[in-house]
């Protein structure tokens, strides 16, 4: 049985790069959604094994995002994307219980050896 994941990213190319990294790894890519509100509302209603949430993204940011997703469930397991230069924000993610961080642009080695540590 595939894992199931939850792809967070306001811009569509990059959820369709990740996505893609995941799907050939293996996993089920079950939902995608463009901002925070949105991750929230799919996290409630999809059920996913993980999430990978961009930080910088309109209507409601990552990190709050992942906050309210964890308040909600507190075993949730969440990877933060962020690009170089908000190194700042990852203190913040982690302080939440953000499993790990994953650097844009993708590695995709670095993305399936993150993902599978989080499922081991």
């Amino acid at each position: 049985m595939s894992r199931k994941i939850l792809v967070v990213d306001d811009s569509a190319f990059m959820r369709a790069m990740l996505k893609n990294i995941l799907i050939d790894a293996g996993y089920e890519v079950i939902g995608e959604a463009g901002d925070g509100k949105d991750a929230i509302e799919k996290y409630k209603e999809l059920k996913p094994e993980l999430v990978t949430m961009d930080i910088t993204m309109p209507n409601l940011d990552g990190i709050e995002a992942s906050r309210t997703i964890i308040n909600y469930d507190k075993d949730a397991n969440i990877i933060i994307c962020t690009a170089m230069g908000q190194e700042w924000l990852i203190m913040d993610a982690i302080n939440l219980g953000i499993k790990d961080v994953l650097l844009k642009p993708f590695k995709r080695a670095e993305v399936i050896e993150k993902i599978a540590r989080i499922f081991q």
